[in-house]
Protein backbone atom coordinates (compact mmCIF):
# COMPACT_ATOMS: atom_id res chain seq x y z
CA UNK A 1 0.00 0.00 0.00
CA UNK A 2 1.28 3.37 -0.75
CA UNK A 3 -0.10 6.22 1.69
CA UNK A 4 0.21 10.14 1.93
CA UNK A 5 -0.03 12.08 5.39
CA UNK A 6 -1.17 15.79 5.08
CA UNK A 7 -1.03 15.21 9.13
CA UNK A 8 1.66 15.00 11.26
CA UNK A 9 0.46 13.21 14.09
CA UNK A 10 -0.75 10.81 11.74
CA UNK A 11 2.67 10.93 9.67
CA UNK A 12 4.29 9.56 12.93
CA UNK A 13 1.47 6.92 13.75
CA UNK A 14 1.96 5.25 10.30
CA UNK A 15 5.63 5.58 10.26
CA UNK A 16 6.49 3.93 13.25
CA UNK A 17 3.86 1.02 12.71
CA UNK A 18 4.21 0.51 8.96
CA UNK A 19 7.79 1.70 7.71
CA UNK A 20 7.58 2.14 4.10
CA UNK A 21 4.05 2.52 3.71
CA UNK A 22 3.89 6.61 3.29
CA UNK A 23 5.24 8.11 0.25
CA UNK A 24 4.01 11.57 0.76
CA UNK A 25 4.56 13.62 3.80
CA UNK A 26 3.95 17.79 4.49
CA UNK A 27 6.52 19.83 5.37
CA UNK A 28 5.69 20.18 8.89
CA UNK A 29 6.18 16.02 9.56
CA UNK A 30 9.23 16.36 12.02
CA UNK A 31 8.93 13.05 13.85
CA UNK A 32 10.16 10.39 13.22
CA UNK A 33 13.62 11.44 12.53
CA UNK A 34 14.94 10.56 9.43
CA UNK A 35 11.99 10.58 7.31
CA UNK A 36 12.25 9.89 3.92
CA UNK A 37 9.13 10.36 1.59
CA UNK A 38 8.86 13.03 -0.72
CA UNK A 39 7.32 16.38 0.86
CA UNK A 40 4.16 17.65 -0.57
CA UNK A 41 4.03 20.95 0.73
CA UNK A 42 2.00 22.34 4.07
CA UNK A 43 -0.95 20.93 5.51
CA UNK A 44 -2.92 23.86 4.69
CA UNK A 45 -1.53 24.33 1.00
CA UNK A 46 -0.58 21.20 -0.01
CA UNK A 47 0.87 20.46 -3.64
CA UNK A 48 -2.38 18.57 -4.61
CA UNK A 49 -0.85 17.55 -8.42
CA UNK A 50 2.22 15.91 -6.59
CA UNK A 51 0.32 14.25 -4.02
CA UNK A 52 -1.36 12.76 -7.29
CA UNK A 53 1.66 12.10 -9.15
CA UNK A 54 2.64 9.62 -6.09
CA UNK A 55 -0.23 7.47 -7.07
CA UNK A 56 -1.04 6.75 -3.39
CA UNK A 57 -3.71 3.82 -2.19
CA UNK A 58 -4.79 6.57 0.99
CA UNK A 59 -4.25 9.58 1.72
CA UNK A 60 -4.93 10.78 5.35
CA UNK A 61 -6.55 14.03 6.02
CA UNK A 62 -7.75 16.11 9.59
CA UNK A 63 -10.87 18.50 9.39
CA UNK A 64 -9.17 20.75 11.40
CA UNK A 65 -5.42 20.54 9.93
CA UNK A 66 -6.20 20.02 5.86
CA UNK A 67 -8.59 22.39 3.75
CA UNK A 68 -12.19 20.95 2.19
CA UNK A 69 -10.70 23.16 -0.67
CA UNK A 70 -7.80 20.58 -1.35
CA UNK A 71 -9.32 17.32 0.08
CA UNK A 72 -11.99 18.13 -3.00
CA UNK A 73 -9.02 18.41 -6.11
CA UNK A 74 -7.61 15.06 -4.45
CA UNK A 75 -10.84 13.26 -4.50
CA UNK A 76 -11.37 14.88 -7.80
CA UNK A 77 -8.15 13.17 -9.16
CA UNK A 78 -9.84 9.84 -8.23
CA UNK A 79 -7.89 9.71 -4.21
CA UNK A 80 -9.23 7.37 -1.51
CA UNK A 81 -9.08 10.81 1.25
CA UNK A 82 -9.21 9.25 5.18
CA UNK A 83 -10.44 12.50 7.18
CA UNK A 84 -10.05 12.16 10.98
CA UNK A 85 -11.48 14.43 13.55
CA UNK A 86 -10.11 14.23 16.37
CA UNK A 87 -11.11 16.96 19.59
CA UNK A 88 -10.92 14.76 22.51
CA UNK A 89 -8.61 11.97 23.59
CA UNK A 90 -11.42 9.21 23.29
CA UNK A 91 -11.55 10.07 19.40
CA UNK A 92 -7.97 10.47 19.21
CA UNK A 93 -7.38 6.77 20.18
CA UNK A 94 -10.59 5.83 18.46
CA UNK A 95 -9.60 7.86 14.82
CA UNK A 96 -5.75 6.05 15.05
CA UNK A 97 -7.07 2.83 15.52
CA UNK A 98 -9.48 3.43 12.01
CA UNK A 99 -6.17 5.02 10.47
CA UNK A 100 -4.32 2.07 10.84
CA UNK A 101 -6.94 -0.36 9.61
CA UNK A 102 -7.62 1.35 6.93
CA UNK A 103 -3.67 1.20 6.22
CA UNK A 104 -3.46 -2.63 6.12
CA UNK A 105 -1.57 -2.58 9.66
CA UNK A 106 -2.77 -4.07 13.05
CA UNK A 107 -2.82 -2.48 16.42
CA UNK A 108 0.58 -1.57 17.65
CA UNK A 109 1.82 -1.58 21.02
CA UNK A 110 2.60 2.12 21.35
CA UNK A 111 -1.27 2.62 21.21
CA UNK A 112 -2.24 0.17 23.72
CA UNK A 113 0.77 1.64 25.81
CA UNK A 114 -0.89 5.25 25.52
CA UNK A 115 -4.25 4.23 26.39
CA UNK A 116 -2.99 2.02 29.77
CA UNK A 117 -0.70 5.69 30.17
CA UNK A 118 -3.97 7.79 30.25
CA UNK A 119 -5.97 5.52 32.27
CA UNK A 120 -4.04 5.16 35.09
CA UNK A 121 -3.40 9.03 35.96
CA UNK A 122 -4.46 9.46 39.44
CA UNK A 123 -7.71 11.79 39.88
CA UNK A 124 -7.16 14.97 38.83
CA UNK A 125 -6.73 17.67 41.53
CA UNK A 126 -8.91 20.39 42.08
CA UNK A 127 -9.15 22.01 38.63
CA UNK A 128 -6.76 25.08 38.31
CA UNK A 129 -8.63 28.02 35.95
CA UNK A 130 -5.95 28.69 32.75
CA UNK A 131 -5.33 30.42 29.96
CA UNK A 132 -3.72 28.51 26.94
CA UNK A 133 -1.93 30.16 24.23
CA UNK A 134 -1.56 28.90 20.98
CA UNK A 135 0.14 32.11 19.48
CA UNK A 136 1.10 36.10 19.68
CA UNK A 137 0.97 39.42 18.06
CA UNK A 138 -2.04 38.82 17.70
CA UNK A 139 -2.85 36.72 21.10
CA UNK A 140 -4.68 33.47 20.74
CA UNK A 141 -6.26 31.24 23.01
CA UNK A 142 -7.64 27.99 23.07
CA UNK A 143 -11.24 27.75 23.15
CA UNK A 144 -14.07 24.99 22.51
CA UNK A 145 -13.97 21.89 21.94
CA UNK A 146 -10.32 21.00 21.49
CA UNK A 147 -8.08 17.92 21.67
CA UNK A 148 -5.20 19.67 23.78
CA UNK A 149 -8.21 21.03 26.35
CA UNK A 150 -9.39 17.83 26.56
CA UNK A 151 -6.28 16.16 27.72
CA UNK A 152 -5.73 18.94 30.18
CA UNK A 153 -8.85 19.33 31.50
CA UNK A 154 -7.92 15.35 32.44
CA UNK A 155 -4.67 16.77 34.28
CA UNK A 156 -6.92 19.33 36.50
CA UNK A 157 -6.67 22.79 34.45
CA UNK A 158 -10.04 24.43 33.53
CA UNK A 159 -9.80 26.06 30.31
CA UNK A 160 -11.72 29.90 31.23
CA UNK A 161 -12.30 29.75 27.08
CA UNK A 162 -13.38 26.41 27.18
CA UNK A 163 -17.05 27.91 26.54
CA UNK A 164 -15.89 30.77 24.02
CA UNK A 165 -18.22 30.42 20.87
CA UNK A 166 -14.41 29.98 19.05
CA UNK A 167 -12.43 27.37 19.20
CA UNK A 168 -9.09 29.30 18.62
CA UNK A 169 -10.22 33.03 20.01
CA UNK A 170 -7.82 35.98 19.65
CA UNK A 171 -8.16 37.70 22.70
CA UNK A 172 -6.51 41.02 24.20
CA UNK A 173 -3.53 40.42 26.58
CA UNK A 174 -5.16 42.69 29.23
CA UNK A 175 -8.44 41.07 28.60
CA UNK A 176 -6.38 37.75 29.18
CA UNK A 177 -4.73 38.78 32.24
CA UNK A 178 -8.39 39.95 33.87
CA UNK A 179 -9.78 37.18 32.94
CA UNK A 180 -9.06 34.70 36.55
CA UNK A 181 -6.84 32.35 35.47
CA UNK A 182 -4.48 31.15 37.90
CA UNK A 183 -2.29 29.59 35.59
CA UNK A 184 -1.04 30.02 31.88
CA UNK A 185 -0.10 27.10 30.17
CA UNK A 186 2.53 27.45 27.32
CA UNK A 187 3.20 25.06 24.51
CA UNK A 188 6.51 25.37 22.23
CA UNK A 189 4.29 25.03 19.32
CA UNK A 190 2.64 26.32 17.10
CA UNK A 191 4.21 29.70 18.51
CA UNK A 192 7.37 28.15 20.13
CA UNK A 193 6.66 29.96 23.80
CA UNK A 194 10.01 30.05 26.13
CA UNK A 195 11.22 31.24 29.42
CA UNK A 196 11.87 34.29 27.68
CA UNK A 197 9.30 35.01 25.38
CA UNK A 198 6.32 34.62 26.66
CA UNK A 199 5.81 34.35 30.62
CA UNK A 200 7.09 38.04 30.87
CA UNK A 201 3.57 39.01 29.87
CA UNK A 202 1.48 37.47 32.29
CA UNK A 203 3.05 39.56 35.67
CA UNK A 204 1.90 37.61 38.77
CA UNK A 205 0.68 34.26 37.06
CA UNK A 206 2.09 30.85 37.39
CA UNK A 207 3.38 30.09 33.91
CA UNK A 208 4.09 25.97 33.00
CA UNK A 209 6.24 25.61 30.06
CA UNK A 210 5.00 21.86 27.91
CA UNK A 211 6.24 20.72 25.35
CA UNK A 212 3.62 21.50 22.13
CA UNK A 213 4.08 17.88 21.15
CA UNK A 214 3.10 16.10 23.85
CA UNK A 215 0.12 18.88 24.02
CA UNK A 216 -1.37 18.76 20.84
CA UNK A 217 0.05 15.44 18.68
CA UNK A 218 -2.35 12.40 18.93
CA UNK A 219 -0.21 9.09 18.32
CA UNK A 220 2.78 7.39 19.59
CA UNK A 221 3.82 10.88 21.75
CA UNK A 222 0.85 9.70 23.54
CA UNK A 223 2.37 7.07 25.70
CA UNK A 224 4.84 10.16 27.38
CA UNK A 225 2.92 12.74 27.15
CA UNK A 226 0.35 11.74 30.29
CA UNK A 227 3.74 11.90 32.77
CA UNK A 228 5.39 14.20 31.34
CA UNK A 229 2.34 17.17 31.19
CA UNK A 230 1.46 16.07 34.62
CA UNK A 231 5.07 17.28 35.65
CA UNK A 232 5.19 19.92 33.75
CA UNK A 233 2.27 21.58 35.03
CA UNK A 234 3.15 20.78 38.45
Amino acid sequence: MRVVSLVPSLTEAVAVTGPGLLVGVTDWCSHPAGLRPARIGGTKNPDTAAVAALRPDLVLANEEENREPDLAALRDAGLDVLVTEVRTLDQAFAELGRTLIACGLGRPRWLDESESAWAALPAAPAPRPAIVPVWRRPWMVLGRDTFAGDLLARLGVRNVYAGHPERYPRVPLDELNASGAELVVLPDEPYRFTAADGPEAFPGLSCALVDGRHLTWYGPSLAEAAGALRAALR
